[in-house]
């Protein structure tokens, strides 16, 4: 068959359709809400979890500055780095969360985010670290090409 369907035979009637329960209502109500809020939910997490390192990165940069490339560990370079990443991190958060040019935060978030798991991979290889990283550019993505969004400050 060429997944056409046919026409019902003269005389035929079309079969009865088993009343919707209340319970299938329910249930097609909130499977709605979700498609509608998941957007929504995924943007709020992923600005949460930039918020959290940007913030860190700011109060403690001497912490991550084993974390920067081609820069000595120990120098001030690499802090003024790490002060500069979080500020970027928590900047892109507010946009995320706010829903401010939220494509374009997306879109920046990515790139930083595939410039840490390139850099995570080059120096420590596929660890348990680089996939998370890896699944939160992947919600990041998501969100760059997403174009239905609630609670959002602008369209």
């Amino acid at each position: 068959m060429s997944g056409k369907t046919r026409p019902l035979a003269r005389g035929a009637s079309q079969p009865a359709q088993a009343p919707t329960s209340a319970k299938d209502s329910v249930l097609g109500r909130v499977q709605q809400l979700a498609a509608q809020w998941a957007p929504t939910v995924a943007r709020v997490l992923l600005g949460l979890v930039l918020a959290w390192f940007g913030y860190h990165e700011l109060v403690a940069p001497q912490l991550w500055t084993g974390y920067v490339p081609g820069v000595s560990a120990t120098s001030q370079f690499a802090v003024v780095l790490v002060l500069v990443h979080g500020w970027l991190l928590l900047l892109l958060a507010v946009a995320i969360i706010a829903g401010v040019a939220l494509r374009l935060a997306a879109a920046v978030a990515s790139l930083a985010l595939l410039q840490i798991v390139i850099t995570l991979t080059v120096t420590g290889g596929l660890t348990d670290l680089t996939l998370r990283d890896v699944g939160v550019l992947g919600l990041a993505v998501c969100l760059t090409g997403s174009s239905t969004q609630r609670a959002v400050l602008t369209t």
